[in-house]
């Protein structure tokens, strides 16, 4: 709901601070005296294009502020995707706009900056303003099809048939994936195959790169190698040899110990530990020297498959080590394709599974879609005869799209249609209906959709426009009876509308010596009969005037009474 609008600075309009309440609440006033600028005003805050042209003359900007409560969970969820705080405790949610001289302007959300089309987000979801000739949220057929399910109570339906779509396009994606992957493998299968062939004859092993090129080094030194042996056997087995001169000197240290003490016991046992480990050492060199290869086709054989190994790790990119899995890859490739066929053949029969399924809910849903446009259609031309507009007729038609156009939405395009005259082709109300019709449609649709389409705050500017007596009196029943869900502002001329307001404000256009302002007042019951009387009488009020425009309160009253 609007709580309050200030304005600073627009045309003719100084400073002007409004508070708002619930309920129908009236404006009125002498043609030119500014009625519609409050409303340019309130469109400006609520993100509509900004025209320099609003700036007051001599004014360096134009600021227009408009506090809303309470904010919804689908307005909360929009701003905190745009890390603005949803709403300030106790103030609720402020819209604000600034407009420079050049026409640039800068926008506001809780006091944060933000782009303009948020606050066109925004704005769309606290208020609508219905003029003669705005091109109205309802006028554009995108919103019908919601709309209309809105009505029909038809919202989980629709979920139901956007998660089987979602299902149906990933299992198709899932199918086109498949077959792009097998035509793919198909184009590579002689490679893969060959590549297969070459590493199931080398049989790569992990690890076996080091372990060749270590055996190479080692063969390729083999003479050096050996010579170093058998020097170093030579040098153990000098004179007596090492192991012999170790074990007669632990022998000569063991008699002294016996005789002596046992001081040269460490001795005894290092000598041992020596003699043992050249026992070893000499041991080991036999050993090495048994394993020593110098055959020169072994060394040629271990670096032909050291050779080969590293020439088809380089052909396919990898490592050495790689290649083992490498293999394992490629015949999975080719298992694939060997499946490949069978396998894409399962997911068509998914994905025509999923379509099948999202078929017969989205028929189901059109069914019930078409149930609920002719409910519709009654409850608005039932409206229209009231509002002098009885030789309309309101059309909802839901048409079926080709499977192009098939969409989470289903598979219907619904439209609202009016024909203003018997025989005429029905077309989009803003070409056909006049600027009057059209803003009498819009209440007529409002009324019905009230529930259906619950934006806290509605505006209609002059819905009366041409009208009197009777049908301007069930235009303000209309208006009333909507104020009862929903917050609503009427800019009216009929008497018989600004009579069924609970608040009324009469705008006023006053001339200075050196400026022109426009003013906005509250009216209490004696001023409101005299304005209502105005209304009715024109430019002199009379006594019969005032008589009559106490009856039309004292009949809204009795009304309320009811």
């Amino acid at each position: 709901m609007l709580r309050s609008l200030s304005i600073r600075d627009v045309v003719l309009i100084e400073k002007l601070d409004l508070e708002f309440e619930s309920g129908l609440s009236v404006l009125t006033g002498e043609t030119g005296a500014g009625k519609s600028i409050l409303l340019d005003s309130l469109g400006l805050a609520l993100g509509v294009r900004a025209d320099a042209s609003l700036l007051r003359q001599g004014s360096e900007q134009a600021s227009v502020t408009a506090a809303f409560d309470p904010v919804n969970n689908e307005i909360v969820e929009l701003l905190a995707d745009q890390g603005i705080t949803p709403d300030i405790p106790g103030e609720g949610l402020i819209l604000k706009r600034i407009l420079g001289k050049d026409g640039r302007s800068r926008a506001y959300v809780n006091g944060e900056p933000a782009s303009v089309g948020v606050l066109r987000s925004v704005g769309d979801k606290l208020a609508e303003i219905h003029g003669q000739f705005e091109n109205q949220r309802m006028l554009n057929q995108a919103t019908h099809m919601g709309l209309l399910d809105a009505y029909g109570a038809l919202t989980g339906a629709v979920s139901k048939v956007s998660g089987l779509w979602t299902g149906w396009r990933e299992k198709e994606i899932a199918v086109a994936e498949a077959q792009a992957a097998y035509e793919k493998a198909r184009i590579e299968e002689d490679f893969l195959r060959h590549a297969v062939e070459e590493l199931t004859e080398i049989g790569p092993q992990p690890g076996e790169e080091q372990e060749l090129a270590e055996t190479r080094t080692f063969m390729m030194n083999g003479e050096k190698i050996a010579e170093g042996m058998e020097g170093a056997s030579k040098e153990l087995r000098n004179g007596r040899g090492v192991e012999s001169s170790l074990q007669s000197a632990a022998k000569h240290l063991t008699r002294l110990a016996e005789k002596i003490d046992a001081r040269f016991e460490p001795v005894i046992g290092a000598l041992d530990r020596a003699s043992a480990e050249v026992a070893d050492a000499q041991s080991e060199l036999q050993r090495l020297k048994a394993d020593l290869d110098l055959n020169p086709a072994n060394l040629e054989r271990t670096e032909e498959r050291l050779f080969a190994l590293r020439a088809l790790a380089r052909k396919h990119g990898v490592e050495v080590d790689a290649l083992a899995d490498l293999q394992q890859k490629f015949l999975e490739s080719l298992e694939s394709i060997d499946n490949g066929a069978k396998n894409i053949d399962g997911l068509r029969a998914e994905a025509a599974a999923a379509r099948a399924g999202y078929q017969d809910a989205a028929s189901a849903l059109s069914d019930a879609r078409k149930k609920s446009a002719k409910g519709l259609q009654t409850a608005v031309n039932n409206e229209l005869a009231p509002l002098k507009l009885g030789a309309a007729n309101f059309h909802v038609p839901v048409d079926a799209l080709a499977e192009g156009e098939w969409g989470a939405h289903g598979m219907d395009r619904v439209s609202f249609l009016v024909s203003t005259n018997p025989g005429s082709a029905p077309g989009p109300i803003g070409k056909v209906a006049s600027g009057g019709e059209m803003a009498r449609f819009m209440l007529a649709l409002k009324v019905v959709l009230a529930k259906a389409d619950p934006v806290p705050t509605i505006i209609f500017d002059e819905v009366d426009s041409g009208i009197g007596g009777a049908t301007a009196a069930a235009v303000g029943e209309r208006l009333a009876g909507l104020a009862a869900d929903v917050q609503v502002l009427v800019v009216t001329h009929s008497p018989q509308v600004a009579s069924m307001g609970v608040n009324h404000w009469r705008v006023s256009k006053l001339a200075g010596d050196s400026v022109v302002q426009t003013t906005v007042n509250g009216l209490n019951a004696q001023e409101r009969e005299e304005e209502i009387a105005r209304m009715l009488a024109g430019a002199e009020i009379t006594d019969e005037a005032r008589a009559a425009a106490s009856r039309l309160l004292a009949g809204r009253a009795q009304g309320d009474a009811a």
